[in-house]
């Protein structure tokens, strides 16, 4: 049995499934869609281990800002971010490092 499996991420970013479900979308072209989703979809990630980077919905942070979501960038977990609904995503990728000129270039 192996004890370990390798990913091809280069971040990790950490999104309170909690926050998302209590604003029941809000993120997206037509806002429809929940964070990780949205954000996924607009980097053009792939899906599992084998994307750039890893966009996880956790379980609760323990944070609960009202009308906004908790995310986490993994390699720098010292900054919280609380991101509000119709924000802009190529600002929030920026600011997590996964711009995507930060993703192509190898770790």
């Amino acid at each position: 049995m192996k004890d370990h499996v390798r990913s091809n991420w280069q971040q990790a970013v950490l999104v309170c499934r909690k926050c998302s479900k209590k604003l029941d979308g809000g993120f997206g072209p037509d806002g429809g869609e929940r964070l990780a989703k949205a954000l996924r979809r607009h980097l053009s990630l792939k899906k599992g281990r084998k994307a750039a980077a890893g966009i996880v919905e956790v379980n609760c942070l323990g944070v609960c800002p009202k009308g906004a979501v908790t995310v986490v960038n993994g390699a720098q977990a010292r900054d919280w971010l609380l991101v509000r609904p119709g924000a802009d995503l190529d600002e929030l990728a920026q600011a997590l490092g996964l711009a995507p000129d930060a993703l192509s270039q190898p770790a």
